[in-house]
């Protein structure tokens, strides 16, 4: 059963904005094809993300950094040809916001075409110049700062950011400069929780961690993650509240065995003519497989 009735508004971007401070947190959830988007939205979440986290949950990458503009814009389309009430947020994903602004747009603007109502886009104030351009163009941008995955080479590795006092200063100097540009709001990734309180009570828009503990504005984790089918060891801050992996196995595995057996399909599970049609067949067969 949806948590939110279908009369519910959809949610928009400036209707998130207003939920700073608010007592009930945000919820975001990526989503990469229509049967995610429709149990994500189902679940009452206000946000789906479709996060360039598909390179790798869905195909097969070992980092973020090798899907492209089009293929954000082919997964995007499928979450938003479900109508959901929740905002379809899209990943700008490695390359299609660094070269220039006008390219930077174009690419926003593929996405918002496929079925985005606001892009997201990661790094700090060396990005505001894409923001504002984005903005100009009537976009809603979400930002993000902290462990930027797009930038996984430069940073080492996948590593909690914000540990040292300088480098705590930087992300929230980032995100005020994110929140002062005009981002509606900005994913917070893997720091402190003390930094991300921080960073949380230094900015009036709302804070989406991932990673950085209970005091933001509001959580996001990756659907396969939080459901068991990622196939790979999750990070410490993923709670899982199912193995769907291990049963979607132990369910094929079932089906393996029950054709191998036999035992599928059952006459339960088989198309009948009728009597006289079935001896017809019958008939019209011996007399086909009759020699000449």
């Amino acid at each position: 059963m949806a948590v939110q009735a279908a009369s519910s508004p959809h949610v928009t971007a400036p209707g998130v904005r207003a939920r700073k401070g608010s007592d009930e947190p945000l919820v975001m959830i990526t989503a990469y094809d229509a049967p995610s988007a429709r149990v994500v939205d189902e679940s009452g979440a206000d946000m789906i993300l479709v996060g360039d986290t598909l390179a790798m949950v869905v195909l097969g990458y070992d980092d973020t950094l090798q899907v492209t503009t089009d293929d954000m814009a082919h997964h995007i389309a499928a979450v938003a040809r479900t109508k959901p009430r929740a905002l379809v947020v899209g990943d700008l994903p490695w390359m299609s916001y660094h070269v220039s602004t006008a390219e930077t747009v174009r690419n926003a603007a593929a996405l918002v075409r496929a079925g985005a109502s606001a892009v997201k886009l990661e790094g700090g104030r060396k990005r505001v110049p894409m923001v504002e351009a984005i903005l100009d163009a009537e976009i809603p941008v979400m930002g993000h700062v902290g462990l930027t995955p797009q930038s996984v080479h430069a940073l080492g590795g996948f590593r909690v950011q914000g540990k040292e006092l300088d480098a705590a200063r930087v992300i929230v100097d980032d995100a005020i400069a994110l929140a002062e540009t005009g981002c509606f709001a900005i994913v917070l990734e893997c720091v402190p929780d003390a930094v991300a309180r921080l960073v949380t009570e230094s900015v009036d828009v709302p804070i989406i961690g991932i990673g950085a503990g209970r005091h933001c504005d509001g959580q996001v984790l990756v659907y396969h993650d939080l459901l068991g089918l990622s196939g790979r060891r999750v990070p410490k801050f993923v709670r899982q509240y199912a193995a769907m992996e291990d049963d979607a196995t132990e369910a094929l595995r079932r089906f393996v065995a029950d054709v191998r057996d036999g035992s599928f399909p059952a006459a339960t599970e088989t198309y009948h003519a009728s009597d006289s049609v079935t001896d017809a067949v019958a008939v019209m067969g011996r007399s086909e497989s009759a020699p000449a």
